[in-house]
């Protein structure tokens, strides 16, 4: 059995694990799958192979490099059913609170909350296509993951229209208490897959770890976007709306473009 450890400058969240599990998964003679996301290191333990596990890493482009590589007979793999359970809780909250804030976005003129919503979305995109995955053929696996960054592309292309549109015409200012409101209650649900995650036994692993990490940024923009609300209210302006919108919808066709790649 070989192991084999590669830095991955660009993995910093369990969004960059899926892509990486499901671009491997279609190659031959691995074994077991090792992230520390915190550290950016992945191990890959596997029978020969090396050059084609080479070849679909750095097709994802997140600055991958071969440390080391060498024979081994101890081969440690985490697994736990409980994980798995865990994060479909946390996937089931961001799909219902997409559909929440993208609702009452629309009605109540906020961009910061559909913004927010396709960040959501884009988050249970990524684990849906880590749990679905499970028993389908590699080509099937690419075409999912390559209709679903464009259909995340397109989404945010659309809210970028709808900024710029907004931003010339000046319309009627956006709901801030709506704004606010459905960002607490965002920020709530967000908290509570936090607390989930931290309580769980294994939350010393680098997955859950990560998790952690990727929910905590979640909140950040929860902040962002209650910020804007406040600003929208004080400033009599709908300028601070337009700009948390158009930072997360930046955020949301970075995280398509990954996708994207698991389809080449």
């Amino acid at each position: 059995m070989d192991k084999s450890i590669f830095k991955i400058t660009q993995m910093d969240c369990p969004s960059e694990e899926s892509l990486i599990r499901m671009k491997l998964d279609s190659v031959e003679g691995i074994k077991a799958l090792y992230f520390n996301i915190p550290d950016r290191k992945l191990t890959v333990f596997h029978e020969g192979n090396l050059p084609e596990i080479e070849i679909a890493i750095n097709k994802l482009k997140l600055g991958d490099q071969l440390i080391s590589s060498e024979k081994t007979e101890d081969v440690k793999m985490p697994e736990d059913k409980k994980q798995s359970k865990l994060l479909w809780t946390v996937l089931i909250i961001n799909f219902v609170f997409f559909t929440i804030e993208l609702t009452t976005g629309w009605f109540s003129k906020s961009m910061g909350l559909v913004a927010d919503s396709l960040d959501m979305l884009a988050d249970s995109i990524v684990y849906g296509l880590s749990l679905f995955a499970v028993g389908k053929s590699a080509i099937r696996k690419k075409k999912v993951a390559t209709l679903a960054g464009y259909f995340q592309i397109l989404l945010a292309v659309i809210g970028f229209i709808e900024v710029l549109r907004r931003f010339v015409r000046s319309e009627t200012l956006p709901n801030f208490s709506t704004m606010i409101l459905v960002s607490i209650f965002a920020l709530i649900a967000n908290a509570i897959c936090l607390f989930l995650l931290q309580k769980s036994k294994s939350n010393h692993e680098a997955h859950m770890k990560a998790s952690m990490i990727f929910t905590s940024n979640d909140i950040i923009i929860n902040l962002g976007v209650i910020m804007a609300g406040l600003c929208v209210m004080l400033l009599n302006s709908g300028i601070p709306d337009l700009i948390i919108g158009s930072i997360v919808f930046i955020l949301v066709i970075q995280g398509a473009f990954k996708i994207l790649q698991l389809g080449k």
